[in-house]
């Protein structure tokens, strides 16, 4: 192989590699308020029960629903319990970073009773699953 055509096929390699897609994981944390609610048919389009693991997000996150479907791991920050929940509702009333959770949900990290949690909370990848 002359050394031009090596060249060649290594310049193609390296372009090759570099044009395929990433897989990038949301990691960024964002800390809010937790609250619970009953759920039933969600934004998302799915209607869920008590004991699912679902999270409604605000509105100012949620869009047009692009996060739908997608996991959340969410940390109780005044007692370090944490769990995972999978976004499938939209909240009009929280603020940018709180989420409403279903009460199942709710009670992995704290009481029901409490009904307001300090939480931190970071999407996992799409493909993640618990």
């Amino acid at each position: 192989m002359s050394p031009l055509t090596f060249l060649i096929l290594a310049f193609a390699l390296v372009c090759s590699v570099l044009a395929s897609p990433i897989n990038l994981e949301k990691r960024i944390t964002h800390s809010g308020r937790g609250t619970w609610f009953d759920v039933g048919l969600g934004a998302c389009g799915k209607t869920n029960v008590n004991s699912d693991k679902i999270v409604a997000i605000s509105s100012a996150i949620y869009g047009s629903g692009g996060n739908c479907e997608q996991w959340m791991h969410i940390t109780n920050t005044a007692n370090g319990k944490s769990a995972y929940g999978k976004v499938r509702d939209e909240c009009p009333g929280c603020g940018a970073y709180d989420i409403d959770m279903s009460p199942s949900l709710f009670q992995e990290l704290g009481s029901l009773d409490t009904g307001v949690l300090k939480v931190s909370w970071h999407y996992e990848n799409k493909d993640f699953e618990p």
